[in-house]
């Protein structure tokens, strides 16, 4: 274009020269006709530049569209493959589960036939041994009886366990003090064996909120701890019960803590389980699990961490106030 203007200028800018003026006038029509000509190419050339432009914008988003189909096609097959994880996960947890209903639900039928077939004639012998310390003088032949008596008892206390395991008695909820509940505790384990020449001691505070509970049922898990804690203790070692509010849901958490030779770590996923112990004849297995069913049932939570050779703690969490007891409150309210 800028050769073509160039020519043009030059053709009319020297009509002196020796160029006629036919010859120019014959020029510029082909001048013209030329330029026409260029103006239509380059026009023609924009316009496929143009369709060029559309078809790769139109193929660019074609390209994009599949690419995000692709990766929601992606997105579906991995959250299906996900859902079904979660699915087989579940399906072998309720297996798991529901053979562990089964296994408890064995044990909780023989323990109900073993109890009702051994607790009668043990009565008897019970009554006949008590009648016998009665009579005896003998200081040696007392002391025997008396383990025979203490023998006796401590199968009983072993089928009530059993019993209260396979068929548990209804909840007595009550309003009480858990540093009272404590100490009293402590205080009716004080004769026993296994606690002789350690510390036991009480650092539950008492202005700590009153829990609703079955006391009886947590008297029962705070003297099997007790007792575990103390056989695992070594003479002048220490156990501390404590506890202390979590304002955060509304609970409290109570700890009972020992210094004794812990747990192994292969034995501790298994401390819960019925008939699961590691005093071969001494205890019976139950003493945890029962312990870990009356926490379940007031609403609440245990766990154990030990490391071996240094000790043991046991956290139970439990509700200030069960829903229980203040939906009966509640229904106190309205009717009156």
């Amino acid at each position: 274009m800028r050769d073509l203007a160039g020519s043009l200028l030059l053709v009319f800018g020297t009509s002196g020269n020796s160029l006629e003026l036919p010859m120019a006038r014959l020029l510029l029509p082909l001048t013209f006709a030329a330029l026409l000509v260029m103006v239509i190419v380059w026009l023609l050339q924009r316009r496929e530049w143009e369709r060029a432009r559309e078809a790769l914008l139109e193929e660019t988003k074609l390209n994009r569209r599949f690419e995000q189909e692709r990766n929601q096609a992606r997105e579906e097959v991995f959250r299906r493959l996900q859902e079904d994880r979660e699915l087989n996960k579940e399906k072998f947890q309720f297996q798991a589960q529901l053979a562990e209903y089964e296994k408890y639900s064995t044990l909780a039928q023989l323990a109900l036939g073993a109890a009702h077939g051994i607790n009668n004639p043990l009565l008897g012998i019970l009554s006949h041994l008590e009648l016998e310390l009665k009579t005896a003088q003998d200081p040696e032949q007392r002391w025997e009886v008396e383990q025979c008596i203490a023998g006796t008892k401590r199968i009983a206390a072993t089928l009530r366990g059993l019993v209260n395991y396979a068929r548990p008695g209804p909840q007595v909820l009550s309003n009480l003090s858990l540093h009272r509940l404590v100490a009293d505790t402590l205080s009716f384990l004080e004769g026993q064996p296994a606690l002789r020449h350690k510390r036991a001691e009480n650092r539950v505070p008492e202005d700590l909120p009153h829990i609703v509970v079955d006391s009886n049922q947590l008297s029962q898990v705070l003297m099997n701890l007790l007792i575990n804690a103390a056989e695992a203790t070594p003479d002048g070692g220490l156990i501390a019960i404590s506890a202390s509010t979590l304002a955060a849901t509304h609970s409290i958490e109570i700890r009972v803590s020992d210094t004794g030779c812990g747990i192994p770590p292969e034995v501790l996923p298994h401390v819960f389980e019925p008939f699961f112990t590691t005093k071969v004849g001494k205890g019976t297995g139950l003493g945890l699990s029962i312990s870990a069913t009356y926490v379940r049932r007031n609403k609440g939570e245990i766990r154990i961490d030990s490391v071996w050779k240094q000790g043991t703690t046991v956290t139970i969490t439990l509700p200030i106030r069960q829903e229980e007891s203040r939906q009966a409150e509640e229904q106190s309210e309205i009717v009156v």
